[in-house]
């Protein structure tokens, strides 16, 4: 730690919670995160696919760093940027570091693959060939798979001064082949490798048709990228080929949005969208065989410099090993696992009886989503709910919840939905999703000026014979129906009368004009969350300072904020124990003498995606619980529309605290530790203590609530 830690002020000494020892870098944290990732891919213990998909996992992860945050950093250095985050590191440190931390990593996910995978694989009777262990027979059918399925969609495309070097598409594999004419000229070409065709080409199915038969009990697959540079020759006849090696960039994908200047928001994400695919490149990786002569022709083509390519063992783009990863064979994979029907909605019973009833949480995926796509579906059939308003972020494809929303509209019911379409990566399909609403008639809306709409909530608005009621939904997660089979998060209904106003003015805040909105209950971003959350931190402070002990859990998906970090620590100084349950990015160190002795750091990583926010504060016995949307990050807090709702019935905290948090906490399988220097270690049952895999035992006994 640094010298100016520790600062003399009279006779006290008072440390120094600017000091960038204090912090761990955002980027290389997020790394220590996608490292978690691989290192479930390692684990023996795992089904073997399910250390493939691993695998996949880590690879897409990192395709998203680099397109978001390493171009970022690009952009800075460009810019000329000379501010360092809280830890200190320029853009240029950050960068250097990246490389070294990425390229270890990488090569550890292929020994991964080539010496512990594949072998495994192997021993169930699944192949991925290299093209020099096929038979001739099996090449031959693969070169009549060549000739009438694949060379009618190649393109290939001639470098020479009459054809300019192509456009090559972001995340796009190809292949860069210099070959010589009948003269002996040298002449270079890029072939694409299609994605419209399966890149694991399953051999089985090309024998069936072109071959002899596939053969029993066997899967057999091989690179498509192997196929086309096997049957070059009939794509350039004439040719000698002279090599052909694979390449893959990664552009630049973090399209700034001029929301002031554009008349229309959603054609300018439109526009946006379809400017990705020509960002500026931030990453090439060649494969390993690739020469000299290639590699300086791309470089100079893509503006490249030498920092800026990954050498790696192909194949490259692994994370269409989800395909792999995908396959039907159950006995490889995870057990088979089916959410459970909460007994407080009992099959059949309207749900917003059992609303009026009493507050309702999911926890999700052990808890299914179904009831959360029913509270849609009931409310748009329902001829006594008068009006439905909601926010969507990511919805995903073939939407129950945006079918029940346009089915609401056809039966009359006020419509209004809130639609972020700046969700990074999910804005096709949010903008398809908005023209569709829109095109039914439903009150569409894109959201505050400079704002990212992240909060989870939907209001429906129901006739009764005692007068009007209020019925909301808040969530941790998002309204898709795919990602809750395998994210967890927690969602709350109640038809509570002062949870319902507030729901009634964040809806007002988001359609209308309503600025200076007060709320009863939830706490909202950007105007208040961050005040809030401060102030019960100085609570707990006090409460500790006055000896009447202080705690707080927190469980998120990122702490990256510097000043409520330094809340922490102070907070960690007054004596007040903090747990902190973070999965992915963490900024803050744990366990500094005189500065966060009294901080742990813990992070799961496992089946499921840990995406649920909790936070708990002890209160001095009078303990409150909010959940929502909104981790401790900048952007959460300052840049976006986010919620944290308080739970308040007293059953429902005591599941959140004494069983959720309280299992999560006692993870020793799953879990992983962060130590001062940043890095992880992992939790293991000490002698005699048992082992609890938090989330399996989420899901042995999911069936007793």
């Amino acid at each position: 730690m640094s010298t100016q830690t520790v600062e003399a002020t009279s006779d006290l000494q008072t440390p120094n919670l600017h000091d960038p020892a204090l912090y761990i870098n955002r980027e290389l944290s997020w790394l220590e995160f996608n490292e978690r990732v691989l290192a479930e891919a390692l684990n023996p213990d795992l089904p073997i696919l399910e250390r493939v998909r691993f695998l996949a996992i880590f690879s897409n992860n990192l395709d998203e760093f680099f397109m978001v945050r390493v171009s970022g950093l690009k952009d800075q250095v460009t810019a000329g940027v000379v501010e360092t985050p809280p830890d200190g590191l320029s853009p240029q440190q950050q960068l250097a570091a990246i490389r070294e931390r990425v390229l270890p990593l990488q090569r550890e996910q292929r020994r991964c693959f080539y010496e512990d995978i594949l072998p495994r694989l192997n021993e169930q009777g699944i192949y991925v060939h290299s093209y020099d262990e096929l038979s001739e027979a099996h090449r031959a059918a693969l070169r009549r798979y060549f000739e009438v399925e694949v060379f009618p969609v190649l393109t290939p495309l001639a470098v020479d001064p009459g054809r300019p070097f192509p456009h090559i598409s972001n995340l796009s594999l190809s292949l860069a082949i210099m070959m010589s004419d009948e003269a002996g000229d040298e002449r270079f070409a890029r072939v694409k490798v299609p994605n419209v065709l399966s890149r694991l080409v399953p051999l089985n199915d090309v024998l069936r048709v072109y071959g002899d038969g596939a053969e029993p009990n066997v899967l057999r697959f091989v690179w498509l990228e192997d196929v086309i540079t096997a049957n070059l020759d009939m794509l350039f006849p004439g040719m000698r080929i002279i090599s052909a090696s694979a390449f893959r960039i990664t552009r630049n994908n973090d399209t700034e949005i001029a929301e002031e200047e554009a008349s229309d928001l959603l054609e300018t994400i439109e526009e946006s969208v379809r400017q990705r695919r020509f960002g500026q490149v931030v990453r090439m990786s060649v494969v390993e065989e690739m020469p000299e002569q290639i590699r300086t022709i791309l470089m100079e083509n893509l503006e490249l410099q030498p920092e800026d390519v990954y050498t790696l063992r192909a194949p490259l783009g692994m994370n269409d090993l989800f395909a792999l990863a995908n396959i039907d064979v159950p006995t490889l994979k995870a057990p088979l696992y089916l959410p459970q029907r909460p007994a407080t909605i009992p099959l059949g019973e309207d749900i917003f009886t059992a609303i009026r009833r009493q507050d309702i949480l999911l926890h999700r995926p052990y808890d299914s989503f179904l009831p959360v796509v029913e509270f849609f579906q009931q409310a748009a059939e329902d001829p006594q709910v008068l009006a439905i308003k909601t926010t969507l972020y990511r919805t995903g494809r073939n939407s129950p919840i945006v079918e029940a929303l346009l089915r609401a509209q056809e039966n009359d019911k006020q419509v209004a939905v809130l639609v972020e379409l700046k969700a990074r990566f999910d804005e096709e399909n949010n903008i398809g999703w908005a023209r569709a609403l829109e095109g039914s008639g439903v009150h569409v809306v894109y959201g505050l000026l400079g704002l990212k709409t992240h909060a989870k909530v939907a209001l429906v608005v129901r006739k009764e014979a005692d007068g009007m009621r209020r019925y909301v939904h808040l969530s941790t997660g998002n309204y898709n129906a795919i990602t809750a089979r395998i994210y967890t998060d927690l969602c709350l209904f109640t038809c509570r009368e002062d949870i319902a106003a507030d729901a009634t003015e964040l809806f007002n805040r988001l359609t209308g004009y309503a600025s200076h909105t007060k709320y009863r209950k939830l706490l909202v971003a950007p105007e208040h969350l961050r005040s809030k959350m401060e102030a019960l931190i100085e609570r707990e402070i006090e409460h500790a300072r006055a000896g009447r002990g202080g705690h707080l859990i927190f469980k998120m998906n990122a702490l990256v904020d510097a000043k409520m970090i330094r809340l922490l620590y102070k907070a960690s100084i007054a004596g007040v124990k903090i747990d902190l349950l973070v999965r992915g990015i963490c900024c803050l160190r744990p366990g500094i003498p005189g500065v966060s002795e009294n901080i742990r750091v813990t992070c799961l990583i496992g089946r499921f995606l840990e995406h649920s926010r909790i936070y708990y504060f002890r209160n001095a016995g009078q303990t409150e619980v909010y959940l929502g949307s909104a981790d401790l990050m900048p952007r959460n807090l300052n840049n976006r529309v986010e919620v944290l709702f308080p739970v308040e019935s007293p059953a429902l905290k005591s599941r959140l605290i004494d069983e959720i948090l309280a299992i999560e906490m006692r993870d020793n399988v799953k879990a992983r530790e962060l130590l001062p220097d940043g890095t992880y270690r992992q939790l293991r049952p000490g002698p005699g203590e048992e082992a609890i895999d938090s989330q399996r035992w989420f899901m042995e006994h999911s069936r007793e609530h």
